[in-house]
């Protein structure tokens, strides 16, 4: 089912290729046979994946050359003056945004499934590919995330293709889905947008570009999932030890009883979602109650990652405030002794735009550190720094390094819950936190 574009090209190099997103992508054109190279700064586990699939990467300074491959792939994150992004240009090379990539990928399926919003993608990105796995369908899944099973990426045939729809410089527009999703609207990426009336609008166009559409209740749209007052809801809510458990209905009508493995109760809406997304996909609610039950989670959604003088450590890629009240709702339902948490701003373009909002849900935390920002793609600007952050709220520490993180663990006790936030670096830094300090006793 290739179309023109790949039977064209042999070999692909990624600008990026430790990038979730990329890595799933460059794993889906190996299977089709393609030659595959790239870069990026460090190693990651998805790198590692890559290198044992026998894909060559150049990391830091080593600068490698993309002369043997046809094209070259890159990121919105990728500086104009990349090293080999400038060799591309100057070799004439066949050079492809992420984005565009990704769209001419979905168009070699059957059926494009698109998932979109401020958060919650990757889970219930996951969640679908577990649906349709139990459900015995041919698909592909392209997961903004490690899931515990399918890792970032899964294919087993070319009848659907499930999808992260980033919003990110409206990348998501470049797809025509057949189901599209919105999850939420949460203000985010205003840096690209300039207003949430633009970002909104970009949804609007999103869901025009799809034949059906999944959204939440509340926004305007075609299929609505949610608390009540929707097309697919949840009744006879419970909860146990941060888990919950819920009567799913369809149009009122009671189909099966979801006993989620996951913490936390907006993990209800992902799971919603999915299932209002399959059923649009005509399948039968069996395969969906049971995959929604056996759903283990995704690397960095409230994921154990050990332990601090015996209190439990939890990693969540949390980042924009609703994220982060989320997470920390779920936290709170499985602490015992004191909530401890060390929060890592992503971006100074979002800690500024969104300042008040994150001043509101971290101001209520009594034990809070609020580590130096993960600037990512972006040059300082103190009103969006960590520091700054920190000095506007009641109760909290700022960190600068590694040990201030251990020196302000030094006290947690067996009771205590320790709560790791952010889509940066803070991930690897917690697991050496971990390591560090149970090393030293």
């Amino acid at each position: 089912m290739e179309n023109r574009f790949f039977e064209e090209i042999n070999g692909f190099y990624f600008i990026g290729i430790g990038g979730v997103s990329m890595s799933g992508l460059a794993k889906f054109l190996l299977s089709l046979g393609k030659k595959i190279g790239g870069s990026d700064i460090i190693e990651s586990e998805y790198t590692l994946e890559l290198e044992k699939l026998g894909v060559k990467i150049n990391f830091g300074t080593a600068k490698g050359s993309v002369a043997e491959y046809d094209a070259v792939v890159y990121t919105d994150a990728i500086a104009e003056n990349d090293f080999h992004l400038c060799e591309a240009r100057a070799l004439n090379k066949n050079i492809i945004s992420r984005g565009h990539l990704l769209k001419r990928v979905s168009e070699m399926f059957g059926e494009v499934i698109a998932i979109s919003g401020c958060h919650g993608k990757t889970t219930c990105t996951a969640m679908l590919a577990h649906i349709f796995y139990k459900a015995g369908k041919k698909f592909a899944a392209h997961i903004g995330g490690r899931d515990n099973v399918f890792s970032n990426f899964y294919f087993c045939g070319y009848d659907y293709f499930i999808t992260e729809a980033c919003e990110y410089k409206k990348n998501f527009l470049l797809l025509e889905p057949d189901i599209a999703a919105v999850l939420n609207e949460g203000a985010d990426h205003l840096e690209c947008y300039g207003s949430r009336s633009n970002l909104i609008a970009a949804y609007t166009d999103f869901l025009k570009n799809a034949k059906n559409a999944v959204c939440l209740s509340g926004i305007a749209g075609g299929i609505s999932f949610g608390f009540e007052n929707a097309d697919y809801s949840a009744v006879n809510i419970t909860e146990c030890g941060g888990k919950y458990s819920f009567d799913i209905c369809e149009k009122a009508v009671k189909k099966g009883t979801v006993n989620l493995s996951v913490y936390g109760k907006h993990n209800i809406l992902n799971a919603l979602a999915a299932a209002a997304v399959a059923r649009v996909a005509g399948l039968e609610f069996q395969p969906i109650i049971t995959a929604l039950s056996d759903f283990g989670g995704v690397e960095r959604r409230f994921e154990d990652i050990g332990t601090v003088n015996g209190a439990k450590c939890i990693a969540d890629y949390a980042h924009h405030p609703d994220e982060i009240a989320a997470s920390i709702a779920a936290a709170e339902k499985i602490t015992v002794g004191e909530l401890i948490i060390i929060f890592q701003p992503h971006t100074y373009s979002r800690t500024k735009n969104l300042f008040d909002d994150f001043v509101k849900v971290l101001n209520g935390s009594k034990n809070l550190l609020v580590y130096k920002t993960y600037a990512a793609r972006e040059y300082f600007d103190d009103c969006g720094s960590a520091l700054t952050l920190s000095q506007s709220l009641k109760n909290s520490r700022y960190g600068d390094n590694i040990f201030d993180i251990e020196d302000f663990l030094l006290g947690v006790q067996a009771s205590d819950t320790v709560l790791f936030l952010g889509a940066g670096d803070i991930y690897d830094i917690a697991k050496k936190v971990i390591f560090n300090m149970n090393d030293r006793r």
